[in-house]
Parts: structure tokens; sequence; C-alpha cells
């Protein structure tokens, strides 16, 4: 015992332990500092750790919250080169889409590799597009016009480049690998890579493909036989396998995500699995709270009797549920307002319900006079805003703002995608207000002619002229055919003016933002063509998604190509082999055994011996371009049919023509009979165009 208390006090007075510091400078000033200088310069090191474990907390391995998500790493010089090459690429072509892009700027050297690729594409933009031009996206559109722009579906609201269509950086690809070996480890390395080959190494848009593939594979089959599992799901956030439930510590659980590795990939994923269930959660739990706040306060006020009568349905409520009209005070319950707007909205109740002076609901008092009060419009918002009423609230206001516009009388512009409209004004600055004739020179020949030309059929046009004039003459005396031909100039030059403005109109609603064009109220489409053949439109976008359903991407050189004829084991030019039906990497000497050689008496049919892929046979092949067919013309019939009127007999020939194939006879193309005449607005402005500047 002795010698353990020595060893103890020995101890204790070679090391700085905190509670004998605090004893020291309780008595004695100078004793502390030496203590505290003799602990600083013995063990430097033990302090500063002992700092780091105090102020740094060991991270969760669980994200709860977007303040647990680490800061993006920055992009490297390279990489953001190329993301700006990118971009500036897609903003010189715009109607290719990015993928050419990211295959050319991944061959070309580094060296001025911008300029070559463009060059590149200007020379010889067939051979490297390949048919692969960029086609709206519906969904895109919609998701737009809901407002959805923070979602990371990534689109990128600062740039015209999609996020998921950017180069991204090692890391990110290496977590994603990570993460879809260990989701999908029922399909072969050489599947998911791929598949991500194919969608840029996106996680979020290549996951439906691999849970597609997964289900089909027999390994998750039997798997799913005996441990009784769900097939797995591509939409459902709460069941993603990297969604793990945990509890909040107040009787609840609350989603989390694991980290991946990559900053970039966990604030994907965040966005796109977390976000959504913490919304929907907070927006139940408010619903209840307010629903039981309601009841309380029902139950209150009955107890002390404080009830009130709706002067329109005569039912009781809380003081908290009526509003009144602003002349006679008259008691109205919030429910009967949201049924008079919603009958004025969307029934026959506008001209009776609706003071369009004052913007809001008329009383709705049930009385032997009529009220002329109307219900504040504050009232009004907040009895719908308690009913999940926003859209009806924005129907009411859009309708008020179209009634006010008819009445103006005002020339409009309207976006057809919405009820958004601005008035037709041209606005001209001063140096375009006047005109002057356009200066002679080489280039001036063709208008020289259209002069001459003109002047020399005034001759004959002489008698027509003095007989329009006597015809204005005796119509009306105010009006000549003087002033009839100066106003008819300055018209065709307002129009030419506005072809040189340009015929993109772009809708300002924060809902809509689409962009349309002014003259074939079409959505406008780098590079617009007006009244676009439907059926060359309906063609080019089937084409396009059958080829886009058997695109392979070799996931070595991210090479695209597609199989046109041989057998289903394909060799890219960099030496990669895989698998066209399955995707799996059959190099390394696998080659062939890959596929089935069982002999079959009966050819066309499946191996009733082994489950491998067929060597020729490509039923999934043919399964998946008849859906893509299919999806992409009734997408086409959805779009365009307010385009075609609606009207069914249209819909029945484009979609025979359709049927027929692509050869088409002499009577339905197009002859010297179906050519579109000039008519006299074009003929003046191609007149006037020619003359002045």
């Amino acid at each position: 015992m002795m010698v353990f208390s020595g060893i103890l006090k020995s101890t204790n007075q070679n090391t700085s332990h905190p509670s004998a510091t605090v004893t020291l400078d309780s008595t004695s000033q100078q004793p502390a500092t030496t203590s505290d200088e003799r602990s600083k310069s013995t063990s430097p090191k033990v302090s500063a750790t002992a700092a780091s474990l105090t102020t740094d907390p060991v991270r969760s391995p669980y994200i709860r919250t977007k303040e647990n998500l680490l800061p993006l790493d920055a992009e490297i010089p390279d990489l953001r080169e190329l993301n700006h090459s990118l971009e500036a690429l897609a903003a010189i072509f715009p109607d290719v889409q990015v993928e050419v892009f990211r295959e050319m700027l991944s061959s070309f050297e580094e060296e001025s590799r911008l300029a070559v690729v463009t060059e590149a594409l200007l020379k010889h933009k067939m051979k490297y597009v390949r048919g692969r031009y960029r086609v709206a996206s519906k969904e895109k559109e919609k998701e737009k016009a809901d407002g959805n722009e923070d979602e990371t579906k990534l689109q990128d609201s600062k740039g015209i480049v999609p996020v998921e269509e950017k180069f991204r950086s090692e890391g990110y690809k290496k977590a994603v690998k990570t993460v879809a070996y260990h989701e999908f480890k029922g399909l072969p390395r050489s599947t998911i890579n791929a598949v991500l080959a194919e969608r840029n190494h996106s996680y979020t848009l290549a996951r439906p493909t691999l849970v597609d593939l997964s289900s089909k594979s027999w390994r998750f089959s039997i798997s799913s036989f005996f441990s009784r599992r769900k097939p797995l799901t591509a939409v459902e956030a709460g069941h993603h396998p990297l969604v793990v439930w945990q509890s909040s510590g107040q009787g609840s659980i609350m989603p989390t995500i694991k980290t991946t590795g990559s900053p970039e990939l966990d604030k994907e994923l965040f966005d796109s699995l977390i976000t959504p269930l913490q919304e929907r959660a907070l927006l139940e739990r408010e619903e209840k709270d307010h629903a039981l706040a309601l009841e309380i306060n029902n139950h209150e006020a009955e107890e002390q009797e404080a009830l009130h009568d709706c002067e329109c349905c005569y039912t009781a409520y809380a003081f908290e549920e009526l509003s009144a009209c602003d002349i006679g005070g008259h008691f109205i319950c919030f429910q009967c307002i949201r049924h008079a707007g919603n009958e004025a909205i969307f029934g026959q109740g506008w001209q009776r319900n609706i003071d369009l002076n004052g913007g809001t609901l008329r009383c709705l008092a049930a009385m032997a006079g009529e009220c002329t009060g109307c219900i504040p419009q504050e009232q009004v918002r907040r009895a719908f805003l308690e009913d999940k009423g926003e859209e009806i609230l924005r129907k009411l206001d859009e309708r008020l703002i179209e009634d006010s516009l008819l009445k103006t009388g005002l020339p409009l512009i309207r976006c057809p995608f919405c009820n958004y409209a601005e008035i037709d004004e041209l606005y001209l600055p001063e140096a375009q207000q006047s005109w002057r004739l356009k200066r002679l020179g080489p280039s001036s020949i063709y208008t020289i002619l259209i002069v001459v030309l003109g002047v020399g059929m005034i001759p004959f046009l002489l008698p027509f002229c003095i007989l329009f004039s006597f015809l204005f003459l005796c119509l009306s005396s105010k009006r000549t055919f003087g002033d009839y031909a100066i106003d008819q100039f300055q018209e065709s030059v307002i129009r030419l003016r506005r072809k040189q403005h340009g015929l993109k109109f772009v809708c300002q609603n924060q809902r809509c933002g689409r962009s349309s064009c002014i003259s074939c109220s079409k959505a406008w489409n780098d590079i617009h063509i007006c009244h676009e053949s439907s059926l060359l439109a309906l063609r080019t976008q089937v084409e396009l998604a059958m080829s886009l359903a058997i695109k392979r991407t070799c996931p070595r050189c991210n090479t695209s190509f597609v199989k046109s004829s041989g057998c289903n084991k394909l060799t890219c030019v960099c030496g990669y082999q895989m698998c066209y039906v399955c995707r799996k990497d059959i190099g390394s000497g696998e080659g062939y055994r890959h596929f089935c050689e069982h002999f079959r008496p009966n050819g066309g049919r499946r191996c009733t011996e082994c489950s491998k892929c067929d060597l020729y046979r490509c039923e999934d092949d043919e399964v998946v371009v008849k859906k893509a067919k299919e999806k992409a013309e009734r997408e086409w019939m959805d779009k365009e049919g307010g385009g075609i009127g609606g009207d069914e007999k249209v819909r029945k020939v484009l979609e025979q023509k359709w049927k027929r194939g692509r050869g088409v006879t002499w009577w339905e193309g197009e002859g010297w009979w179906q050519w579109n005449l000039p008519n006299s607005e074009q003929i003046l402005d191609s007149l006037v165009e020619g003359v002045i500047e």
C-alpha cells in the first residue's frame, strides 16, 4: 500500500491534473501560473488532442438533416473546364443531345478541345450526331410548370445543361458504384457498370433500370421465394435500402440515410429520398395539430355558450370560424364561403356570388332584402387556406384577371399553356420608329429589280387604283385610298420590326415559365419550325424512342452503339465484350460460353435445360422496342391532342398513316397544287423589306 501510494503521489506531481490546477489557483496565483506553463511546455500535443476531441464531435454515419451534409467538394480544374465546354457546346448546338458533346470532349485532346469539337460538328455534324437530336421532354416541362425547381432530378437552374448530363468526378462515380454493388448483389458487376455508363453514372437515373433487371434475374426470384421478400420498387422512398428509420427520442421514428463517402451523392440522395418524407411528415403533423386545436376551441366555446349562428346555413360555429360582410355585418361561416367560391369557379354562380369591382365574394346572408355588402378578401383567403384551397384561390385570381383583361379590350399575347397574358404592344426605340431606303451596293441588284418591276407595273395597276379610290370615296368620305395605302405600309413596317425581334414568347408565370411561338402557339424548341408536320413529328419521336430503347453504352470508353444484325456478343472498338441481352461483361475468356450451348430440335423456343442468354434470339429487345414505340405514340397523342383540335377523325387518319409504315404514295406527297401561295400581306412585306432598312 505504501509503494502504491508513492507511485500515485509521484504521478500527480509530474502531471498537470485539472483538479490540482483548480486547487492551487484558489489558494495562490503564482503556483497556478507555474502549473499551467509546465503543462503547456511538457505536453503540447496532448493538449491539442484534447481540444480537438472537445470541439469536433464524432461524425455519425447517418444523415438526418441538411446540417449533417458535408459541403460539396470544389471541382478540379480539368473537370470544371470540361463542364464549361459542355455548356458552350449546348448553347451553340441546342438541337443536339448533350451525350454527343460528352463523347467528343472525352475523345479529343486537351489542347483547344472546345474549338476542335465545334469545328468538327460544323463540318461533319451528321457523322458525329447520328440521329441523336434533342427532343423536348414532357416530364421536364411538367415539372417546371409545377414549380419544382429545387428537385435534384437534377435540373440545374443556373445552366443550360442538367446536372445529370455533366461530367462527374471520380469520387462520385466510385460512390455510385459502391452503392449499386451493395444494393443489387444479384446482378453481375459488368451489368451494373454498363447501366451506369448508359446513364452517365447518375444513381437516380440508373436505379429504375437496375431495379427492372434485378427483378427479372433468377437469383432474386429464388431469394424472394424463400425469404418472402417483396420486389424492389424504384419510386417508394420509404422502402429504399439506403433509408434507415431511427428513433427521434420523442416516441417517433425519423428517416435517415447512410453516408456514401461522396458529399455530392449524399446531397442527391437526401434531396430525393429524405426531403419528401420529411415534408410529408411535417404536413401530416400540422394537419393533426390544426384539427386538434379546432376541436378544443369548439369544445371550449360550446361550454362557455360562445357559439354564433351563420346567417346563411344557420349552423352554430365558434367566432374564429366566422366572417362578416363589410356593410350589414352578417356572420358567414367559412364552410359557406368555400361552397360559394367553388360554385362561382366551377359552376354557374360567377355573376351571382362574385363582386367584380372588389374582386371578392358577395354577402351570402339569407334575408328578406338583398345585402349589397361583400366579404373581405382576407377572410375569403383564410377560409380557403384552412381547407387546402390554394389551387382554388389561384383559379379565382386567374378568373378575375381574365375578366379584367377582357374589359380593357387591349390586344393580348397569351401563353398557350396557362392563363398568362401580356399586352401585344411592340416597343420601338426612336432609331427604329423612322425608316430609310437601303443603300445601293453589289448586293442590291435584287432590290433594284423588285423596285423596277413594282414601278413598271404601275401603268397596268393604275385603272385598279382609280377604281379602288372611287369605291373608297363612295363608301367613306373620311378614308381615301392614299390613307389606306399609308396605313398598310405602316402595318407592314411594324410586322417587319416584330419579325426582327423574333417570335419567341417566354411566359412570366412562376408556375409555368415555358417558351412558346407567337405564330403557331406551339412549344418553342431550338431550332423552332412553325407548323411542322404532325406526322413527321410523330415519326421522329417514335424512332428516337425506339433507338434509345435498344442503345447500349460501353462502360470502358462510353461509346454508344446499336446492334443492327448478328449475334448477341458485342465487341466495342476498345476491345470490351458484353452481352447485348443482360449487358454482362463476357470478356477475359468467357466469350461464347456465356450463351446457351444446348441443342434444341425446335428452334425459336427457350432452352429447357438452362437459363443462359440466347446467342441470336432477342425477345426482350423486341418487347422493349414495342413498349417504347407504344409509349411514344401515346405521349404524342396526349401532347398533340389540343394542337389538332381534339378531332377524332384527324387522330384516326394520322394513326392509319403511321400504321401503314414509311411508304407514302404519290397522292399523299406534296404536289404543286398543295403549295401555299403568298397572300397580300406577305407580298407587301417582301417589297417593303427589300426597299427600307
